[in-house]
């Protein structure tokens, strides 16, 4: 006889309630922080980017919070990468896309800084950021990388950018939907040989290249993003405008809810203006009058 499909799902959710709980208890007792970090929704992705291997899953979760306790990624202050901010080449949207995924977009043209470890921790800081404003039941961010402006001058070395695919895929599994990589230079596609090799195949399926002139990948962007929000710098109905000091306005008032979280009140008053009223303001997309 056959098993009913919700017969087949229980059995499915049942398996993987045991496989994080047989993690959670291979991990043994768990210093308070980490066991903020370790929840069964975090136990999963691990468990999901080594395809369900408990001992494999053990091994990379422990070196994440080996990393965290000495990167300490959640006392990141803005503060001390809003300098790499303050072109807006890599910001959070104030929009979400079709699935309430948080969207970092990242404009390479705008460099504005030697690319190094500063570069590095800024974008981590922006990582947790994103993370923290994921809609509800979302777990995953989405990406958006302009082109405009590119050249071999700004572009990053192999060697931080293998920092950076190493940071992403052994410390935030799953966290990446999607990376929209639109209309990149053809001169990109040097700097992309090198870096792939760096991917594992999960994430090298998420990196979609997007042709503005293709209608596949017009068709790929409404289906993952509403036009009256997207930018047209990506295709949408709508303008992109990045005002720093309102940004790191809303970084102040985010690191107030990230302190709370993490249980550190003390983080939010070193933000570079300081905890705002005023609006949070991130990206602003404009509607287009024409």
């Amino acid at each position: 006889m056959f098993r009913s499909k919700k017969h087949s799902q229980n059995n499915d959710s049942t398996q993987e309630e045991g496989k994080i709980n047989e993690l959670r208890a291979a991990l043994g007792p768990l210093s308070s922080r980490s066991s903020k970090y370790c929840t069964d929704a975090c136990l999963r992705r691990y468990l999901i980017a080594r395809n369900w291997n408990v001992e494999k899953s053990r091994k990379m979760l422990e070196e994440t919070l080996k990393w965290r306790a000495a990167y300490k990624p959640e006392e990141i202050g803005w503060d001390e990468v809003a300098f790499e901010g303050e072109t807006g080449k890599v910001s959070r949207a104030n929009f979400y896309d079709r699935h309430g995924r948080s969207v970092l977009i990242m404009r390479p043209g705008m460099q504005n800084t030697t690319p190094s470890e500063a570069s590095v921790r800024h974008l981590v800081y922006l990582l947790e950021n994103a993370i923290m404003n994921l809609g509800e039941g979302q777990e995953q961010m989405c990406w958006l990388i302009d082109f405009t402006g590119f050249t071999m001058k700004t572009n990053v070395s192999v060697k931080i950018a293998a920092d950076i695919i190493n940071v992403l895929q052994n410390h935030y599994p799953e966290r990446l939907a999607f990376a929209f990589l639109y209309n990149p230079p053809k001169f990109f596609q040097a700097f992309w040989k090198a870096i792939k090799y760096f991917l594992d195949p999960k994430t090298f399926q998420k990196v979609k290249f997007v042709n503005p002139k293709d209608k596949g990948s017009v068709e790929l962007m409404k289906s993952h993003f509403d036009m009256e929000n997207l930018p047209s710098v990506f295709g949408g109905k709508a303008t992109l405008e990045y005002d720093h000091q309102q940004f790191s306005q809303m970084m102040g008032q985010d690191e107030l809810k990230a302190a709370q979280f993490w249980g550190f009140d003390e983080k939010a008053q070193h933000s570079v203006n300081g905890p705002s009223s005023g609006p949070e303001v991130g990206p602003e997309p404009v509607t287009s009058t024409n």
